[in-house]
């Protein structure tokens, strides 16, 4: 049997491709970026398409920031500190991480910490101790984002106090 080989897009075909592309979710320069390399645009084209999309506003850094701290948040219970390393991970820069985090009401956040932190307490194993337990716990939030110092009071607030034994 024959593997048909894909052409790659012709500079027209890319540039609709990826106007759709944008449009059905929010994207990120390198996201665009990673797929004209994958399709094996050269360095001028490459930056020409870009250029194009972001002054057509299909790529918009910090509203891509924006959607992606909301979600993260609100669907995965990320905390900051996930978000920012993925963020980074996409070349986002640091004001419009910011910016995105401007879509964090910090009272959710505070209590979408406790929430997980309750119930990780609620899943307390047989044998295990209270170390064990706070450790596991911490690990879990620490996993998802969380920072240091808001976990510790969290764990304090759901009743694992540091004198406990």
């Amino acid at each position: 049997m024959e593997e048909k080989q894909r052409q790659p897009p012709t500079f027209l075909e890319a540039k609709i491709k990826l106007e759709a592309w944008c449009a059905y979710q929010e994207r990120c320069q390198s996201e665009v970026t990673q797929k004209l390399f994958d399709w094996q645009f050269s360095p001028e084209q490459r930056d020409q398409l870009i250029a194009d999309l972001i002054s057509n506003r299909f790529i918009d850094e910090e509203r891509f920031a924006c959607a992606f701290v909301s979600g993260k948040f609100r669907i995965k219970h990320w905390g900051r500190n996930k978000i920012r390393q993925h963020l980074k991970q996409k070349r986002i820069s640091e004001y419009s991480i910011k910016k995105g985090f401007l879509e964090i009401d910090p009272d959710e956040y505070w209590t979408t910490l406790l929430r997980l932190t309750e119930r990780k307490m609620g899943e307390k194993k047989r044998n295990e101790t209270i170390w064990q337990l706070r450790a596991r716990v911490q690990r879990y939030l620490s996993a998802k984002g969380y920072e240091f110092d808001l976990i510790s009071d969290a764990l304090r607030e759901s009743g694992i106090r540091d004198e406990e034994s």
